[in-house]
This record gives structure tokens, sequence and C-alpha cells, in this order.
């Protein structure tokens, strides 16, 4: 069951309010906006500094990159944080995403229509913040993919994070070669000059609200 309301009805400093209760808030980041402060002056405009000038006791509970928009869901107060990052850590929170990534990448012979992609990541630390695979030092990673359409030069996946990594979407794909189009950080150059922003974005949160119980389901086109 999706509640959201209508963001433009509430005030707010550059904010797509999805979803407020007294326990929860989902917004819609978009792309080029940070979700939490970085490093320098010049980094501390972020999705949730914003949401804390208007709800002061909002917390974060996941990140999205700076790159990708979508979906992202705060917590209100300590202990709805804590129970939220339980839930994520638990697996319990349904995230799905959209890319377009580039060449044909044919929908797989499963019956279900999903394929699966399990390669090990970890911190390229000479080139931080970029990850790497690496099958022998890296954190076991998972991600599920469905092909929704293709053309000449392009498949656009859904996408389902069983893990959590940084950078996992981008660093499968472009693993096995189909990398998202506008990936400044993992694409060739003519892979990145097909987009003017990175194709990926949140487009699914589904979960049980921590304080009622309540199935939520949030849903949000990608303007790509």
């Amino acid at each position: 069951m999706n509640n959201a309301v209508d963001g433009s009805n509430l005030p707010g400093p550059g904010l797509d309010t999805v979803y407020a209760d007294p326990h929860l808030l989902v917004f819609n980041k978009p792309s080029g906006l940070l979700s939490v402060p970085g490093r320098g002056e010049d980094k501390q405009d972020c999705l949730s500094a914003r949401a804390q000038q208007l709800y002061p006791d909002a917390l974060i509970v996941h990140r999205l990159d700076m790159s990708t928009s979508g979906l992202l869901l705060m917590a209100r107060g300590p202990e709805m944080q804590r129970l939220m990052n339980a839930a994520f850590a638990g697996r319990t929170v349904d995230k799905r995403y959209t890319a377009v990534v580039a060449g044909q990448l044919p929908a797989p012979a499963n019956a279900d229509g999903w394929g699966q992609i399990d390669l090990a990541i970890r911190v390229d630390w000479p080139n931080r913040p970029l990850r790497m695979i690496d099958p022998a030092e890296g954190k076991p990673s998972c991600t599920r993919w469905q092909s929704l359409s293709t053309t000449e030069h392009s498949t656009r996946l859904l996408l389902e994070p069983v893990t959590g990594r940084s950078h996992q979407l981008r660093v499968h794909l472009a693993a096995i070669g189909h990398p998202i189009l506008g990936d400044a950080l993992y694409a060739p150059p003519a892979v990145q000059a097909q987009a003017p922003r990175l194709l990926l974005h949140a487009c699914r949160l589904a979960l049980q609200h921590p304080a009622t119980g309540e199935a939520l389901l949030f849903e949000s086109t990608a303007p790509f």
C-alpha cells in the first residue's frame, strides 16, 4: 500500500516529499544531490541536510550515490533509525532500480525472467572511492536483473540488489560488459557520453512500517 503524500503541497527547501508520518520520511532525490554531507564547504548541501531543516529529527538510514536519483527513506528519531537499519541489514526492505545500460542484454532463459550477478566487490584502495571485482578478497555481492526493453544500442533493466555494497549496481553491470549509460566512474568515455547523467533511478521501496506493521509500497518512475 502506498500512502504517498503530494510533495508539492508540503513546504521544504528543495525537497520532493513522497511520504511523511511521525516515524518515517520518503523523498525523491534528484541526480546530482548528495545523500549526506561530503568533505569540504562545497559539499554540505545534501538531501539529509535539507530534510533536517523541515524535520529536525530526520536521520539517514540508507544512501543513494550522488549521481543516482530516486526514492530515499529517512527515519524520525534514533529508535526508528535503529529499527530501519535492522530492516535493511536483514534484507526485509525490497529495493529496486531502473537503469539503462550499454549494449543489448537479452532476457535470461530462467522461467521467472530474472538473471543474477554474483561477483565479490572490494574497495579499489589506490583509486578510492572506486570499487572493483575481487573474487579472493571482495565481499560477497549479488544483483538480480530483469530486461525490460532493448534498442539497437542499449537495454533498460529492472535491478534488485540482494546485497547493498557501495557502487554495487554500477560495478556489477560494468563487470559483465554492460556499463550504465552516463556512468562517469565505471563506463568508458563513449558510454559516458551517451547520457547527460547516470541513468540509474531508485524506483521502488517496499517495507513493513516499523511502528504500525502496515505494508508500505513506494514507486517512482525514472525520469529517463
